[in-house]
Order: structure tokens, then C-alpha cells, then sequence
């Protein structure tokens, strides 16, 4: 059975190319450093068991470079899930859109039950 171990956030954005990729990586790229999962190490855990999933909200989801942002992920077996959300800021004065992206990044390993008890 999966369980979930790690949930983080994370924001970014592309201020005059109007690139949705752009800006899910720059996301992508703050949530990871808001996270280290010191674990793997010690409980002998193979990084290559992580599952991650990446949501990652824009104005244009189908504007995303799904297999580059998977790129991005730097363990695990990572998928990426674009949906509608994030930010469109436009500014009419100099005719310039800012893109604004949203990132949830899961990390999901197996755990057996049976491999754990609680100490006394």
C-alpha cells in the first residue's frame, strides 16, 4: 500500500514571455526547495520506489510542456498533471501579460504494515 509522505507547495512565474512552462517550472523548481525527505537514507529506501505527482495549475494547462516539466523532478517516478487555476495578470498599459503558476508536488512510497510496531 502507497502512502502519501510529503505535500509541498510551490510558486513562479514568467513576467514577459506569457510561457506557462516557464512559470510551472520556476514552481516546480520552489517547491523542491522547500523539501528534503531525509528518510530514503535511513530507512534503506531506493528513491526509484517514490511515485511523485505534480499538479500544476495555469490560466492554459494545454500549454504546458508536460515532458519537460517531468524533467524537472529529479527522483522517483514522476507524473505531471496539468489543470486550470494559477494566474493571468495582465497590464494593459504596456500591453504585457504576467503568468502566474501553482505547483503541488506528492510524494507517495510503500509501506508495509507488517514491517513496523511501536516500541515500548
Amino acid at each position: 500500500m502507497e502512502h502519501r509522505i510529503i505535500l509541498e507547495m510551490g510558486t513562479g512565474n514568467d513576467l514577459y514571455g506569457m510561457d506557462y512552462t516557464k512559470a510551472a517550472k520556476r514552481a516546480i523548481q520552489d517547491a523542491l526547495h522547500h523539501s528534503s525527505i531525509v528518510m530514503f537514507k535511513s530507512l534503506g529506501i531506493d528513491h526509484s520506489e517514490m511515485r511523485v505527482q505534480v499538479t500544476i495549475a495555469v490560466q492554459e494547462p494545454d500549454k504546458l510542456d508536460i515532458a519537460a516539466l517531468e524533467a524537472e523532478l529529479p527522483r522517483g517516478r514522476a507524473t505531471v498533471t496539468g489543470v486550470e487555476g494559477g494566474l493571468n495578470v495582465h497590464d494593459a498599459e504596456n500591453e504585457q501579460t504576467h503568468v502566474i503558476a501553482t505547483a503541488a508536488i506528492e510524494a507517495f512510497v510503500p509501506v508495509n504494515a507488517d514491517d513496523w510496531r511501536l516500541s515500548q
